[in-house]
């Protein structure tokens, strides 16, 4: 019996010629898309990471001037020997003071300490630009320490942390600090690890250094302003906040000096 054997045929017409170049625009205009999309990933995280960079210099140029300061307002060199305090003048200071007693000690005042600068703002310039710090917060479990500038703007929050409510830090009151929740972990990107019982410190531009320890923190709306209400009940207070769930929540960190 002779068989017959049928072939399909594949016919090349004109609309599926259309089809085929449609697919290859397509997943040309993907894969474009896809290196845009990468390449702007990456210049962002780059720009993210310099302009963070930022606060470390405001860090290390309020430490500078710190230092200069003390340089500049103490001519003395002092030692504790014994429990004895050794003072040692220099140039006509010595000669002023050989015929006197010299009394270091005043009003139980700790010899050891440093000059207290009563200003409780420090401005330094970083890149020709000014930036205003009120205080230095670190969580050391966190890794964060970022200086608080005294404003707030959406370019102030893309540098540092900012103050966002309350008078002068460490003092009675709600003092409120917020920053942008970053996912490679900058400035409040890590605060969400923070649990109730944890500490953080905040040293203010007068040389004071607080200790305040976390006792509530949860959930709000982003119209929710009620954690900046500075009615502590005479107590001195700090509320962290930063954006959580992209931007349509605020995570609030409630912390009370300890």
């Amino acid at each position: 019996m002779n068989q017959i054997l049928l072939h399909n045929k594949l016919y090349v017409t004109p609309e599926l010629k259309k089809q085929k170049r449609r697919y290859k625009i397509r997943l040309i205009i993907s894969m474009i898309l896809m290196v845009i999309l990468l390449v702007y990933y990456i210049y962002a995280e780059h720009e993210r990471e310099r302009q963070v960079a930022v606060s470390d210099q405001i860090l290390n140029q309020i430490e500078i001037n710190d230092m200069t300061k003390i340089a500049s307002t103490d001519n003395t060199t002092k030692n504790i020997v014994n429990d004895v305090l050794i003072v040692e003048l220099s140039g006509s200071d010595a000669d002023e003071a050989s015929s006197e007693v010299i009394e270091e000690v005043e009003n139980n005042e700790d010899p050891t300490s440093s000059v207290v600068d009563s200003t409780p703002e420090r401005t330094v310039t970083v890149a020709g630009a000014n930036y205003t710090s009120e205080a230095i917060l670190s969580i050391p479990k966190l890794g964060i320490s970022y200086p608080v500038l005294s404003e707030t703007s959406e370019e102030l929050l893309k540098i540092s942390l900012n103050k966002y409510w309350g008078g002068e830090p460490n003092e009675v009151g709600n003092y409120c600090v917020v920053g942008h929740n970053y996912a490679n972990g900058k400035l409040f990107g890590k605060l969400k690890d923070i649990n109730i019982g944890d500490t953080c410190t905040l040293k203010d531009m007068k040389g004071r250094t607080v200790t305040y320890e976390v006792y509530e923190r949860y959930i709000v709306d982003p119209t929710d302003v009620s954690c900046t209400s500075q009615l502590t009940n005479g107590q001195v207070e700090m509320t962290l906040i930063t954006c959580k769930e992209y931007g349509t929540k605020r995570l609030v960190v409630k912390c009370k000096k300890i």
